[in-house]
């Protein structure tokens, strides 16, 4: 089918596809190719230099999200301990014994 419509699109224009450059193959990229080096160290062009600083700061933003949450986490579990620990003492106290 394809070479018939070759073919057959000449003989209609024949001026047009004289003047112009015929190809055969399109050029082929994969999704997210921009047509520059590839990720091998290299900076790359603009596009995959802002876009890795854009993914680097969202990463360290999720990094920093966690951190503050496990800080929060520690500074509860710490307050926990030290409730216990205070309770413990009030039972001790009252038990007599030479370590008290």
């Amino acid at each position: 089918m394809f070479r018939s419509s070759i073919v057959k699109a000449p003989l209609r224009t024949p001026a047009a596809f004289a003047s112009r450059a015929f190809s055969t193959t399109a050029r082929v990229m994969g999704a997210g190719d921009t047509g520059a080096p590839p990720k091998t160290g290299g900076l790359g062009d603009a596009f995959q230099r802002r876009e890795r600083a854009v993914e680097e700061v969202a990463i360290r933003q999720r990094e920093r999200e966690k951190l503050i949450a496990l800080k929060k986490q520690i500074t509860e579990q710490q307050a926990h301990l030290q409730k216990l620990s205070d309770h413990i003492d009030d039972i001790t106290k009252d038990q007599g014994g030479e370590q008290n």
